[in-house]
């Protein structure tokens, strides 16, 4: 898929990236709009690329959630995700 990438904002090729993920949460990912365009680089293969490094991840993580909490209530997302990253 062709986009920018979320986190270096390069544009050309970007993976789905489920912010959220095992089973139940990349389902609970998808529902909620958890999702990030990466490029391959950001995305896993990188030697910050979001699979492979903690703190890429959670920098997606908090973003995510922080943006999510723009409309909803912390508690809603622990709720959900079953805890916070915040």
């Amino acid at each position: 898929m062709t986009g920018i990438c979320e986190l270096c904002g390069r544009e050309g090729q970007t993976n789905i990236h489920h912010v959220y993920f095992g089973t139940a949460n990349r389902k609970l990912s998808d529902k909620w709009g958890m999702v990030a365009m990466l490029c391959p680089d950001c995305h896993q293969n990188g030697p910050r690329a979001v699979h492979h490094c903690r703190e890429t991840d959670l920098i997606l993580k908090r973003r995510y959630q922080a943006k999510f909490e723009e409309e909803h209530t912390r508690e809603e997302f622990r709720k959900i995700f079953g805890k916070s990253w915040l």
